[in-house]
C-alpha cells in the first residue's frame, strides 16, 4: 500500500511488560463485541507485522464457565497468535474465579483483561461493566479472585473514569488494582454517561498514571491517528495506548501505530480504494473460514462496509447495495464496479464508530446509596452472552 513520508516523531514510549510479555511497541487492540474476533485480529495483526497486543471480544465468565458453544468459538485463538488474550466480563466472584481457573488449567490464554468499561445499558443496569467500580469491596472481590486463580497469568483490567461526574471511581480503582496484583490498568478517559461521545479526559489518564505509578498504565480514548498516539503518550505519560474505534476500517492503522512508535520516516499508510476493497473482500473471507459459512460471513462483515468506504466517493445506492450482500461474488462485482484509482480521502482519518454520549446511566435500583455494600448483586447479573 501507498505510504506518506512523514517527519520522524518524537516518542519516549518504552516496550510494556504485561507479566512474562513484552509489548513492542506498547499498542493494544481494544475489545469490541461484535468486532474484534479472529478474523480481524488477524487483519491488525498482519499489518502490524506482529507487533503489540490484540485482545478477544468481551466473554461472559458464566457463558465460559457452562462452555456454551458460542463463547467456545469466540475464544478460539489463530496458530499464529501470541500472546492470546481474553477480556471477561463477570460481576460475581466466584464465578470469575471459575472461569480464570478454566482458562489458566486448560491453557485457553495468556492473558486475561477484566472488563470494568463497557458502558452498554444491558451491561451496567445489572451492575456490570463501567458500573461495577463503583462498589469497591465488590471490585475487590473480584479483581482478588482473578489474580489468585490465573496463577501465573497476568491479569489486567480496562476502566472508566466512572459513573458520570458526580461519581468518579478511577482512583480508587486503580488503587485496588495495585493492592490487588493487577498487572496493568486501562483507563478509557470517559465516564458511563459519556458513553462514546464528547472528548476523552487526557488528563484523567495523566492522574491516574501518577496515583498508581508502580504499575504501567495505557491510555483510551479519541486515538484515531498514530499521532494522537503519541501525543497521548507525550502528554500524559502513560505507558501504552489501547486503540478502539480508530481501527474500525482501517486495520492498517495498526502498521502506522508501529511505524510510528518506532520512528520511521517511511510510514503512514494510504491506500488507494483499489487497496481498500481487497482488504475487505479478505477480510469477509476471514469471518466465513471462521463462522464456517461463506453466506453468514458475508452478512457479518456487513456491518463493517460503511467505516472501510469512509471519506470516498461512493454513491449511497451502492452503499446500500454492498451493504446487503451476502455472497463474495456479490460483495467483489459490486466493489469492482466502483472508481478503485481513487487515493486515500483526506480526513478519513479522524473520528469513526459510535459517537453518541449523554446518557442517562442505567444501574441496578439502590445502586448508588453505598459504594461499598456489594448486595443486589444476583445471579442474574452474569449475562450469558457476549456484548459491550
Amino acid at each position: 500500500m501507498p505510504t506518506l513520508t512523514t517527519p520522524a516523531p518524537d516518542t519516549t514510549a518504552a516496550p510494556l511488560r504485561i507479566g512474562p510479555h513484552t509489548v513492542a511497541p506498547p499498542v493494544v487492540l481494544a475489545p469490541m463485541a461484535g468486532i474484534t474476533n479472529a478474523p480481524f485480529r488477524t487483519l491488525c495483526r498482519e499489518f502490524s507485522g506482529g507487533k503489540g497486543l490484540f485482545v478477544s471480544e468481551m466473554i461472559t465468565t458464566r457463558a465460559l464457565v457452562e462452555r456454551n458453544e458460542k463463547t467456545m468459538q469466540l475464544i478460539h485463538f489463530d496458530a499464529t497468535e501470541t500472546p492470546r488474550s481474553i477480556q471477561l466480563y463477570g460481576v460475581d466472584p466466584v464465578t470469575v474465579g471459575k472461569a480464570v481457573r478454566m482458562i489458566a488449567e486448560e491453557d485457553l490464554a495468556d492473558h486475561i483483561d477484566l472488563n470494568f468499561g463497557c458502558p452498554v445499558p444491558k451491561v451496567t443496569r445489572k451492575g456490570g461493566g463501567s458500573a461495577l467500580p463503583y462498589k469497591r469491596n465488590l471490585l475487590r472481590a473480584i479483581v482478588r479472585e482473578a489474580v489468585t486463580g490465573a496463577g501465573d497469568l497476568p491479569v489486567t483490567m480496562k476502566m472508566r473514569k466512572g459513573l458520570d461526574d458526580d461519581h468518579l471511581t478511577y482512583l480508587d480503582a486503580g488503587r485496588i488494582a495495585v493492592e490487588e496484583g493487577v498487572t496493568a490498568i486501562a483507563l478509557h478517559g470517559r465516564t458511563t454517561a459519556q458513553h462514546y461521545g464528547g472528548t476523552a479526559d487526557w488528563d484523567a489518564i495523566a492522574r491516574l498514571k501518577e496515583h498508581v505509578p508502580e504499575i504501567p498504565v495505557l491510555g483510551n480514548g479519541d486515538i484515531w491517528s498514530a499521532e494522537d498516539a503519541l501525543r497521548m503518550v507525550r502528554e500524559t505519560g502513560c505507558d501504552g495506548v489501547v486503540v478502539g474505534r480508530g481501527c474500525l476500517g482501517r486495520p492498517w492503522l495498526f502498521a502506522d501505530l508501529v511505524a510510528a512508535f518506532e520512528g520511521r520516516t517511511d510510514s503512514f499508510v494510504r491506500p488507494t480504494l483499489r487497496e481498500v476493497a481487497d482488504v475487505m473482500v479478505r477480510h469477509a473471507t476471514l469471518l466465513g473460514e471462521w463462522i464456517g459459512d461463506e453466506a453468514r460471513g458475508v452478512i457479518d462483515f456487513r456491518k463493517h462496509v460503511a467505516w472501510y468506504l469512509k471519506g470516498f466517493a461512493v454513491g449511497s445506492e451502492m452503499r446500500k447495495r454492498l451493504a446487503i450482500t451476502s455472497s463474495l461474488e456479490a460483495l467483489r462485482a459490486g466493489l469492482d464496479e466502483l472508481d478503485l484509482d481513487q487515493p486515500w480521502p483526506s480526513g478519513a482519518d479522524g473520528p469513526r464508530g459510535r459517537t453518541s454520549g449523554n446518557n442517562r446511566v442505567v444501574l441496578p435500583d439502590g445502586w448508588l446509596k453505598d459504594p461499598y455494600d456489594c448486595a443486589g448483586v444476583g445471579e442474574d447479573a452474569e449475562l450469558d452472552t457476549s456484548g459491550g
